[in-house]
C-alpha cells in the first residue's frame, strides 16, 4: 500500500500540524481494516509491520482513543509500554494517549455530528454504542476493526444474598433468577441505567427474551413490573452502581436500606469490586443458563476518511499490540477475556465465580438483535418516566381495507397492534383512547371513548382501566363512507393533552391515521402546524407522534404535524409494526 503526500499531522510536541490534501478510497482502507482484523500476528511475524526494537523517529504518530472507563486502565498500561519501549509503526514511533469517557455520551455527540471529534479510536463498551451512534443523520462514519475484549454480563450478590438463592449450585435462566431476586422484596436489585449502560441494557434486553421463552401469558407485562422495580434502583454509570453494593454480609450496612444486595454487573467489573472489596462485600456471582450478554469492546477507527495513511496503520498496529500475548496479559489482568473469550479459573475466581455456574459457555450466547434492543429502549423510557398518553386511532371507512398477508382489515391488525403495545406499560402508566372519522359525534370528527387514567385504577366492577382499554381497542369497527378528519382531530388532541399535562411523566399524543385530511370544512394544514406550534411548550413538552398506516398514508403529512410539537412522524406499510414504532418513538422523544 503505497504512502500519500500528506504531512505528519503531529509535531514531536503532540501539537497537530494543518494537514495538505489527503485521501484515499473507503474501499482501501476497509481491505486494510480486514486485513488487520482477521491476521495481525501472521503479518507481523512476517515483518509486514515494524516490531519491538526498530529505530524510533522523532516525529511519533501520536493518536487520541477514547475508551469506556472499565476499559482504559487496560488500554493506557499498553500505550505507556509502548511509548516506554520506542515501539514503531513504519518506522515511526507510537504515541498513543487514552483518555476515559462514558460511552453513551460519546455516541450521542458521534450520531449528532456537532463538531469534529477530537480523537482518532473509539473503545466503547459494547458493539451496542456503535450501532447507536450510528443510527444519526449527521452521524460520523465509524469503521469497527475488530474486539479486543470480552466480558459476560452477569448477576452478582452479596454472600448472603447469593447463598440464600442457592449459589453455587442452583442455576437459573435469567427470567428465574430475577424472578427469584425480586420475589416478595426477597433482595433489593440494582443496575446501571439501561438508556446509560450497555450492561444494563443487554441485561434487561436478555431478562425479556428470556421471559417470553418461559412462554407465560403475561411475559411482557412482567418485563414492564421487573423494569419499574429495576428503575427504582438505578444508577447513572456502573461505576456508580457498583458503590451501592452493600459492605456487610447482611446486606443492609447497619440498616441502610439503599445498599443493594444484588447487581446486575459484567464478569471484569465484578473482577475490579472484588480486588478492593472487603469478604463480606464482595461479589459472588451467577451465570444464567440460557446465556450471558457479552460486552464485546468494539476497536473502531473514527471517520477514518480524515485519517493520513500513518494513522490508520498505526492505530491498526495498536490493535495488533493489544491482541499480542502482552497486551492480552494486560487485559487479563484487568479481568477481561480475550482470544475465544474464554476465562481462567484464576479470573473467575477473582470475580466471584465458581462451579457448577455454567461460566465457561457464558460466550455462547447470540447478541440481541437491533429491534430487540430497540423495543426495551423503549419499554425502559416509559418504566422509567411512567407514560402519559393520549391514542387517537382514525376509524375511517378505508381501515377497513384488506392488509396484505394477513387476511384481516387495517383497523384489526391495528387493533391487535395496540393490544400487543399496551402490554409494555405498567399500572402507574396513564393511557387514554379517542377515534376519529368524519362527522363522529355530531359536527365533531371525534369521540372519546375512555379517559386517560393510570392503567392499575379499578373500576365499580372490579376490572382494571387496562382491561377496559383492551377491550375498548377490540371494539373499533370502520366507519362505513367515513371520511378522515385528520386536521381538526389532531388539533383537539393536542389541546387537551395540553391542558391535562402532569408533571413528572413522559406526556405524548399517538396519533394513528391510513389517509390525509379529508374533511373540507376543517383547519388547513398550513393552520393547524402554527397552532401546534403556538401550543408546544419546551417546559410542558407533549410530542405528537403521528403514524400514517398503510400504503395511502402520507409520511410527509404526518411527519410536517407532530415535528411542530417537537414529535416524530413514522410510515408503516404492515400494521403489525405499530407497537415496535411507538416504542421506538417514545424512546426517541424520551431521550429528547
Amino acid at each position: 500500500m503505497g504512502r500519500h503526500n500528506m504531512s505528519d499531522p503531529y509535531a514531536t510536541d503532540g501539537t497537530r500540524q494543518a494537514p495538505r490534501a489527503r485521501r484515499r478510497t473507503v474501499a482501501i482502507a476497509t481491505v486494510l481494516v480486514l486485513a488487520v482484523a482477521g491476521g495481525t500476528a501472521v503479518v507481523a511475524q512476517n515483518g509486514l509491520l515494524p516490531s519491538f526494537g526498530d529505530s524510533c523517529d522523532d516525529d511519533a504518530v501520536r493518536l487520541d482513543l477514547v475508551a469506556s472507563p472499565d476499559v482504559a486502565p487496560a488500554l493506557t498500561e499498553t500505550a505507556e509500554y509502548v511509548r516506554d519501549n520506542d515501539v514503531t509503526s513504519d518506522g515511526r514511533c507510537l504515541d498513543i494517549r487514552v483518555t476515559d469517557r462514558e460511552a453513551y455520551k460519546v455516541a450521542d455527540s458521534l450520531r449528532s455530528g456537532k463538531g469534529a471529534p477530537d480523537f482518532e479510536v473509539w473503545v466503547p463498551d459494547s458493539s451496542l454504542w456503535v450501532e447507536q451512534a450510528s443510527a444519526g443523520d449527521e452521524r460520523v462514519p465509524l469503521t469497527a476493526a475488530g474486539n479486543i475484549a470480552t466480558s459476560p454480563v452477569t448477576m452478582g450478590m452479596v454472600p448472603s444474598a447469593a447463598k440464600s438463592l442457592g449459589w453455587p449450585e442452583k442455576k437459573y435462566s435469567w427470567a428465574e433468577l430475577t424472578a427469584a431476586a425480586t420475589a416478595g422484596d426477597k433482595l433489593r436489585l440494582g443496575a446501571a441505567d439501561p438508556a446509560r449502560s450497555a450492561s444494563g441494557l443487554l441485561a434487561l434486553t436478555k431478562i425479556g427474551a428470556s421471559a417470553k421463552k418461559s412462554g407465560g401469558a403475561d411475559s411482557d407485562t412482567q418485563v414492564a413490573a421487573t423494569a419499574k422495580l429495576l428503575a427504582q434502583r438505578t444508577s447513572d454509570s456502573d461505576a456508580q452502581a457498583l458503590e451501592t453494593v452493600a459492605r456487610d454480609d447482611s446486606g443492609t450496612e447497619r440498616g441502610n436500606p439503599r445498599r443493594n444486595q444484588a447487581l446486575v454487573v459484567s464478569e471484569q467489573a465484578a473482577f475490579t469490586h472484588n480486588d478492593d472489596a472487603e469478604q463480606a462485600g464482595s461479589l459472588q456471582l451467577f451465570y444464567p443458563k440460557d446465556g450471558s450478554p457479552q460486552l464485546d469492546y468494539p476497536f473502531t477507527l473514527v471517520d477514518e476518511s480524515r485519517l493520513s495513511t500513518d494513522e490508520s496503520r498505526a492505530a491498526l498496529r495498536f490493535m495488533a499490540l493489544i491482541g499480542e500475548q502482552r497486551g492480552a496479559k494486560t487485559l487479563r489482568s484487568h479481568g477481561f477475556r480475550t482470544g475465544t473469550g474464554e476465562a481462567t479459573g484464576a479470573l473467575v475466581t477473582s470475580a466471584g465465580g465458581s462451579e457448577p455456574q455454567p461460566y465457561r459457555t457464558a460466550a455462547s450466547s447470540q447478541p440481541p438483535s437491533a429491534k430487540q434492543v430497540q423495543e426495551t429502549l423503549g419499554m425502559w423510557t416509559i418504566t422509567v418516566q411512567s407514560a402519559r398518553l393520549g391514542v387517537v386511532v382514525d376509524v375511517s371507512g378505508s381501515m377497513a381495507q384488506v392488509v396484505p398477508g394477513h387476511d384481516q382489515s387495517r383497523l384489526d391488525v391495528t387493533k391487535s397492534s395496540l393490544i400487543q403495545a399496551l402490554s409494555q406499560f405498567t399500572p402507574e402508566d396513564e393511557i387514554g383512547l379517542w377515534e376519529f372519522s368524519t362527522l363522529l359525534d355530531g359536527k365533531r370528527d371525534y369521540r372519546k371513548l375512555v379517559p386517560t387514567q393510570r392503567l392499575g385504577d379499578r373500576t365499580k366492577d372490579g376490572s382494571t382501566h387496562r382491561d377496559r382499554l383492551t377491550a375498548e381497542f377490540g371494539r373499533l369497527q370502520p366507519v362505513p363512507d367515513g371520511a378522515t378528519g385528520l386536521y381538526d382531530t389532531t388539533l383537539a388532541a393536542y389541546k387537551e393533552a395540553q391542558s391535562s399535562y402532569v408533571s413528572g411523566k413522559f406526556n405524548a399524543v399517538v396519533l394513528l391515521t391510513d389517509g390525509a385530511n379529508e374533511d373540507p370544512g376543517s383547519i388547513s394544514r398550513s393552520g393547524l402546524v402554527t397552532e401546534l406550534e403556538k401550543l408546544a411548550d419546551p417546559k410542558r413538552p407533549v410530542p405528537l407522534i403521528a403514524i400514517a398506516v398503510g400504503p395511502d398514508g402520507d409520511e410527509q403529512e404526518v411527519q410536517e404535524i407532530a415535528e411542530a410539537t417537537g414529535g416524530s412522524g413514522h410510515q408503516v406499510d404492515d400494521p403489525a409494526q405499530i407497537h415496535e414504532v411507538i416504542l421506538k418513538a417514545i424512546m426517541s422523544a424520551g431521550q429528547g
